[in-house]
């Protein structure tokens, strides 16, 4: 008789052959075979602009600050007190047109006596010397000595150097009178003046602004290289940096042979026509130098002119590849530059980023 199994021992092998079968198919899932392929890594997408050829000469742009021609701080020679307004703050006045005045009572007085004192002089003068004149026709007869005859005309002398210095006296007088009248010694416009009358002013007080706006100085710095290419007499565009005022007709006037202390740079003045007051004094403004004749160049974006380690651009080859071509900048524009390379450019990158490099490839947007 064979043995019977129960319900129990049959459940025990059916879960050994489950607990079996679980690691087998775990490995079976981990063996599975990975994909086929990884997908390709992108390549840096870039827009490319195509350059225009121009003719331009060499340049450099620089900045610096517009003076006047002529400015002055005024005040009067002598102290008294202001008593009259001739002009305001804005006017256009000519040279030796009066300013203002000072109150000249005790001025006039001063020359009053002045010229009494020269009248009196001139009559003790001519007494004199008519004395000294009969004195010598009585000792020529012999009726009066040669001691008085001298004496006489010691005291004509005396009487003549009295008259002199009585109207250098005059003439002082005169002259102090003159300073109480401030007039203008060139032709501008007042840019300060007083607003009211009644104040005592000493010598030398300053009290008016005048300066000459015609003519402006832009004054500004270049580097040493670049002297020797800048010629005094040459032309150049001017262009104000706060506002829409430009000229072409800027002189270059002044190129100083001593380098500012500071910058080392040389010291330049342009002398800029402003007859129509196009251009404010005191402003900041841009000059564009000339340093040599025109030639071929090309113009390019200002965005894609790389300046680390050295101007350069970045073309694409027809393979895709990125190549560094050195240029030289002949001009700086608002949004453009002119340049010169070795050869002519094309498929320039509009906008290189630092990871962008010389070899690199790239697709084109």
């Amino acid at each position: 008789m064979k043995p019977s199994r129960t319900p129990l021992f049959t459940g025990l092998i059916a879960m050994g052959v489950a607990a079996t079968a679980l690691p087998l198919s775990g490995c079976k899932a981990d063996a599975s075979p990975p994909s086929a392929r990884a997908a390709a890594p992108e390549l840096p997408a870039v827009s490319l602009t195509t350059p225009r050829a121009v003719r331009a000469a060499p340049s450099e742009e620089v900045t610096g600050t517009l003076f006047p021609a002529q400015g002055l701080q005024l005040g009067f020679e002598v102290g008294g007190r202001l008593e009259r307004l001739r002009v305001k703050k804005g006017q256009v006045v000519k040279e030796g047109q009066v300013l203002a005045q000072l109150n000249a009572e005790i001025s006039d007085a001063q020359v009053a006596q002045a010229q009494a004192g020269v009248a009196a002089a001139e009559v003790a003068a001519a007494m004199a010397a008519d004395v000294a004149e009969r004195n010598a026709k009585l000792r020529e007869e012999g009726n009066v000595s040669d001691l008085q005859n001298r004496s006489s005309t010691t005291q004509a002398k005396q009487a003549e150097a009295q008259l002199l210095a009585a109207k250098a006296q005059l003439a002082q007088a005169l002259a102090g009178r003159r300073r109480h009248e401030l007039r203008a010694p060139f032709s501008g416009t007042v840019i300060n003046a007083p607003e009211e009358v009644g104040a005592t002013v000493g010598p030398g007080s300053p009290l008016f602004a005048l300066e000459n706006l015609d003519t402006l100085l832009l004054k500004t710095t270049v580097a040493e290289s670049v002297r020797e290419r800048l010629q005094p007499g040459s032309k150049v565009r001017v262009e104000s940096l706060g506002g829409g005022a430009s000229t072409d007709e800027a002189v270059v006037r002044t190129i100083l042979p001593s380098a500012d202390p500071a910058t080392r740079r040389i010291p330049v003045e342009l002398s800029v026509p402003n007859e129509d007051g196009r251009f404010v004094a005191h402003t900041l403004a841009r000059a564009i130098l000339p340093l040599g004749e025109a030639q071929e160049a090309q113009v390019v974006p200002s965005t894609a002119l790389v300046a680390t380690g050295g101007e350069h651009v970045l073309v694409v080859a027809s393979s895709g590849e990125l190549r560094r071509v050195d240029v030289q900048v002949l001009e700086r524009r608002t949004r453009e530059v002119v340049v010169k390379a070795a050869s002519p450019l094309d498929k320039v990158v509009e906008y290189p980023t630092p990871a962008l490099a010389e070899g690199g490839r790239v697709s084109v947007k």
